[in-house]
């Protein structure tokens, strides 16, 4: 019987560099996908928190645009009135609390 010559592989053949590259390509496929999900969560996140200074902004300047005058004004008025009448207030802490009240 004739024997043929071992003969030493050089590499892992076609299969083996096909599976190789397989494998590469689907790390690769999956490192982008994780990476473009990453991006848009850190996106969202950063448009959720714009959107929520953006209403908390008009939350804010809707409170100072209230007019100093009005009935607001009025009431705090007849409270510092109403404590001046009962004597919880002396007249000089009265006028100093209205001008106060009426400058600011």
């Amino acid at each position: 019987m004739l024997m043929r010559p071992m003969v030493a592989r050089r590499g892992p053949g076609l299969l083996g560099a096909v599976a190789r590259t397989a494998v590469v390509a689907g790390t690769a496929t999956a490192t982008a996908n994780a990476v473009n999900d990453r991006r848009a969560r850190r996106q969202m996140m950063a448009d959720q928190e714009a959107q929520s200074q953006a209403a908390y902004d008009q939350q804010q300047m809707a409170g100072q645009q209230a007019p100093a005058g009005g009935a607001d004004l009025a009431t705090k008025l007849k409270q510092l009135a109403d404590l001046n009448a009962s004597g919880a207030l002396s007249d000089a802490e009265f006028a100093a609390a209205k001008a106060q009240l009426l400058s600011g």
